[in-house]
């Protein structure tokens, strides 16, 4: 069985497709089992995001399974196939993990390091077990996805890039209506990037903060942390009227922040900065046509991080993933080599028990220490004869054509095919792990 990722994200499509993706908890839950249904895979689960949506299975066979993946994503997006199919990308087997352990290490998102992706990874695991579409192999894959993402943010600064885009954000708000300090700031949402949003505009001795969220409780919640003042979304008109700067990272998935509602707060013209920091955007794009106001998105920020200190950090992370990698792929090549290993070595010990029970029957006197000696130096040709053959096997899983080495072994000595899947495949051994956090 391989790995099969087909998928769509900010960096390979534009906002407006990634918004007709979106989907909610059922949404999700119902592509998986979809995906489940389908008649090459095994296992599935769907790493579902405001800025992705991929879909992780066990398959059987890539090219029927890419079509009928591809199908469901594009039934979801509710575009012509023609339309859909370039947005998509696919990642089978060593790309799926390579994949999968950028996505969990934040290299793969908007905000290049941000940590929400990890927990978004976790909970895809979480879903696929608690549906029954995840097993060995896709539980292996993400556990080991989690612990690189952990690695890579306990070893770098990685996690220093999405601040990073907050600091950007606020240097050209600074280009706009100068110094933040004074300045009255609204937060639109109570993620992890609004909490670094109102940290870093606190620190900067904002005049008023404004944490504004649909949920009153959170709000508060992270406005209290930072001494500000907490405020419900249905105050947005009002207070965009005393604003000098906005920051957007709701993570909902329609606009927030309308023309008309700007243009309704601020008749004067007098400067506005709105720095969009969501995916989908929460702010509508024809706010920028408007006098005095200033629109800066993710799209342009995000470039502009990726070309400062935070590209160090990003090499580091890289290096620990390439790493990790190869680690995972040999620990998986291997175990792919051991139930034939096993089954040859089983089938050796029946022969080895046969012949005892057939001299046995030829030599009724024969006494037990006698017996215990032949035993003994049977036992001792037989593993000296397979030593060099499974210790060679192990050594070429590395090399391309693993598996062919494999099916040699079991044709060469003609295994049963029913002997060799009966054997449990193991996990990735625990020096694949090596330092993981």
């Amino acid at each position: 069985m391989s790995v099969l990722v087909v998928g769509i994200s900010h960096n390979s499509a534009p906002v407006s497709l990634l918004e007709q993706v979106a989907l909610d908890r059922d949404g999700v839950a119902k592509l998986v089992h979809d995906v489940a249904s389908c008649d090459h895979v095994t296992e599935a689960t769907v790493i579902s995001t405001c800025n992705r949506l991929e879909v992780y299975a066990d398959v059987d066979r890539f090219h029927g399974s890419v079509e009928e993946l591809s199908t469901l994503l594009v039934d979801r997006a509710g575009e012509a196939t023609e339309t859909m199919l370039p947005h998509l990308y696919v990642h089978y087997d060593d790309g799926a993990v390579s994949h999968l352990f950028q996505v969990a290490a934040g290299l793969d998102s908007m905000a290049v390091g941000e940590g929400q992706i990890l927990g978004q990874t976790r909970e895809a695991l979480r879903l696929g077990q608690e549906l029954g579409t995840v097993g060995t192999s896709l539980n292996v894959l993400f556990q080991q996805a989690l612990r690189v993402g952990k690695r890579s943010r306990a070893e770098t600064d990685i996690d220093q890039a999405a601040p990073s885009l907050v600091t950007a954000a606020l240097a050209r708000a600074r280009d706009e209506i100068g110094e933040v300090a004074g300045r009255r700031v609204l937060v639109l949402g109570a993620g992890a990037m609004a909490g670094l949003s109102v940290a870093t505009v606190s620190r900067l001795e904002a005049g008023e903060v404004v944490v504004l969220n649909r949920t009153p409780e959170r709000a508060r919640r992270l406005a209290r942390e930072y001494d500000a003042r907490p405020a419900s979304l249905s105050e947005l008109g009002a207070e965009l009227a005393h604003a000098d700067v906005v920051v957007t990272c709701t993570g909902a998935t329609g606009v927030l922040v309308t023309r008309d509602m700007v243009e309704a707060a601020r008749p004067d013209g007098r400067p506005l900065v709105l720095l969009d920091l969501a995916l989908p955007h929460d702010v509508d794009p024809a706010v920028a046509d408007l006098p005095g106001v200033t629109l800066v998105n993710l799209a342009e920020l995000a470039s502009e991080v990726q070309d400062s200190d935070a590209g160090l950090e990003v090499a580091a992370v890289r290096s620990i993933v390439t790493q990790e990698v190869a680690a995972f792929l040999t620990a998986r090549r291997q175990a792919s080599v051991t139930p034939t290993v096993v089954a040859l070595r089983s089938m050796a010990t029946s022969v080895v028990d046969a012949e005892m029970t057939r001299l046995g029957n030829r030599l009724p006197d024969l006494d037990e220490a006698a017996r215990a000696e032949i035993l003994h130096t049977v036992r001792r040709v037989a593993d000296k004869l397979l030593h060099e053959p499974t210790v060679r096997v192990r050594e070429l899983a590395n090399e391309a054509g693993a598996v062919s080495y494999a099916a040699a072994l079991a044709e060469l000595f003609a295994l049963d095919p029913e002997a060799v899947s009966a054997v449990t495949r193991p996990a990735v051994p625990d020096d694949a792990r090596r330092g993981s956090a």
